[in-house]
């Protein structure tokens, strides 16, 4: 599953051109800022929250549910299964590890142009290499099948986890909280008793 990028995060650049530093420190920020929007580790795996679904459809109503309110949760465990399946070659993990920070911090969540030796490199530049490089790596290193599995393992694990872990008390978005009953409309979200009223 594929995390949803802020908005903060799509390319809208600055008009002054800034170093190359300062566009890496700003992605490394939002990435940062992005990450800290994951739900609590503790609410993801408390172990009173599970048990199992009564049918089918109860089990995909609740696998689409947690699917959206742990959506960042689960695409970083997706990730570290990833990586750890590249654990027994450490030099390939680094690697593979690196070339998915440049994703991040040169692609995903860059919002300024960027300039190397003070040539303004496009978006399509940038993606093209870091597909090339990424391509590259993986056939060099033949790791491939091992990603693979590790990809799969990690969304198995996610989907026992978005099946058996009870989504009550878990409300999606201001109009599914609505249709419940709990806030009335024009409710501001920020107000205590919405936080009280979402908090399972």
């Amino acid at each position: 599953m594929q995390p949803q990028i802020p908005s903060s995060a799509t390319a809208t650049y600055t008009t002054i051109p800034i170093s190359g530093n300062d566009v890496i420190s700003r992605s490394l920020h939002n990435l940062f800022s992005f990450i800290s929007q994951r739900r609590p580790w503790p609410e993801f795996i408390s172990p009173d929250t599970f048990n199992r679904p009564h049918s089918l459809a109860h089990a995909g109503d609740r696998l689409r549910k947690n699917a959206v309110h742990f959506r960042l949760n689960y695409a970083l465990l997706v990730l570290t299964c990833a990586l750890l399946s590249l654990i027994g070659t450490p030099l390939y993990l680094l690697l593979i590890a690196a070339i998915f920070g440049l994703w991040l911090v040169l692609y995903l969540f860059r919002e300024d142009p960027l300039f190397l030796w003070g040539h303004h490199v496009g978006d399509r530049a940038v993606l093209v290499g870091l597909v090339l490089v990424s391509v590259v790596a993986i056939w060099f290193t033949g790791v491939a099948g091992n990603m693979i599995m590790g990809i799969g393992t990690g969304l198995v694990i996610s989907a026992v986890h978005g099946v058996f872990r009870n989504p009550d008390g878990l409300f999606l978005d201001e109009n599914e909280a609505m249709s419940q009953g709990l806030i009335r409309p024009g409710s501001s979200p920020s107000s205590d008793r919405w936080d009280h009223m979402l908090r399972p």
